[in-house]
């Protein structure tokens, strides 16, 4: 859904040129998409969900089965960044310093007394890869809330400021459920998207084969530094964007609830906690951020629709008779976009 020029609003306060940082923010992501495919054979809808997360200043969760190159994609995505990347690799025995760091002491060499000295943990880097996030304990998981809702770390009563910009993308195995923890609601929600990852078809797969088979490098490539990261989140941030377009992501998120009147009856039947505001927020943010990198102004309906599961699907919790019969939570999210219409 496009508005008019005279309508329409600009992109901040006549700042910037539409047409000119349009253009620039097309051929940044195509360029990133172009280095990532040198490494990743397909999975086209996997990476513009995550760089569509980056761009919108989110965070992802990337859930598959081992082998599907969930972590190759995070780290082929910190190669084509100009920016600092680190990788925590979760297991049972982490603990938060582990991730956020810790204070040590020191002697200092201007008096010769002891002294407190905050040693940074692997938090502290623009993109940040946490591997297999389910396989450690929720205080351990919970170190990531302040960093990722805040971007800060409070340790010892003092805090620090992460750097900016501060993505995290977590990956997660659905199926080995054997020492495991699942991350409780509110880490959910720090998620902006969740993306499943999923069998290549027959061809990629071959392709995936010949390539890893042969000895020839990727040649990848850093096409982006921090400081066009940030100017791309702003502009997404500005770009303009219709009320109905957020009434109709509110309507979605809503829609989940199934107490609301909104609800719909697979939702009432098989939900048993629908989405919050946030859900709202992030589709709209979302759908910009799409609309953006296919060179469009203005996000429409469809883009909406588009990132709507991305953001629901973690956002949701189902009941007994959902896990009875067998019901997905995206089957339920397919048929609540199909009978949840914009608004008139």
């Amino acid at each position: 859904m496009e508005q008019s020029d005279k309508t329409r609003p600009a992109f901040g306060d006549g700042e910037f040129d539409e047409e000119a940082v349009l253009k620039q923010l097309v051929e940044g992501y195509a360029a990133l998409a172009k280095e990532i495919h040198k490494v990743v054979v397909g999975q086209d809808d996997v990476i513009e969900s995550v760089l569509c997360c980056l761009l919108a200043g989110g965070h992802c969760l990337v859930q598959g089965v081992p082998g599907l190159a969930k972590t190759l994609l995070v780290t082929s995505l910190s190669q084509v960044l100009r920016m600092t990347f680190n990788r925590i690799q979760f297991t049972p025995d982490l603990m938060p310093s582990d991730i956020t760091g810790t204070d040590i002491i020191q002697q200092n060499p201007k008096t010769g007394q002891p002294c407190y000295h905050f040693v940074r943990g692997p938090i502290f880097a623009n993109v940040v890869l946490a591997d297999e996030i389910n396989r450690t304990p929720p205080k351990t998981q919970a170190a990531l809330l302040q960093a990722m809702q805040e971007k800060q770390v409070t340790t010892s009563g003092t805090t620090y400021v992460l750097p900016e910009p501060f993505f995290v993308l977590a990956t997660q195995n659905p199926i080995e459920q054997e020492g495991t923890y699942n991350l409780p609601e509110a880490a959910l929600d720090r998620f902006m998207f969740m993306t499943h990852i999923n069998y290549p078809p027959l061809d990629d797969e071959c392709d995936i084969v010949k390539r890893t088979t042969t000895g020839k490098g990727s040649g990848i490539q850093a096409v982006l530094d921090a400081e066009q990261m940030i100017l791309f989140q702003n502009i997404v941030r500005m770009a303009p964007v219709a009320d109905s377009v957020i009434k109709y992501a509110v309507y979605l998120a809503r829609a989940t609830r199934p107490e609301d009147s909104m609800a719909t009856e697979m939702v009432r039947q098989y939900f048993k906690w629908g989405a919050g505001p946030r859900a709202g927020q992030f589709m709209t943010l979302g759908a910009k951020a799409r609309a953006l990198i296919h060179g469009r102004v203005t996000a429409g309906y469809d883009d909406v629709r588009a990132i709507c599961k991305l953001v629901l699907r973690h956002r949701v919790t189902v009941n007994f008779n959902a896990e009875a019969d067998g019901m997905a939570v995206d089957t339920v999210l397919d048929d609540l976009i199909a009978h949840v219409h914009p608004p008139k």
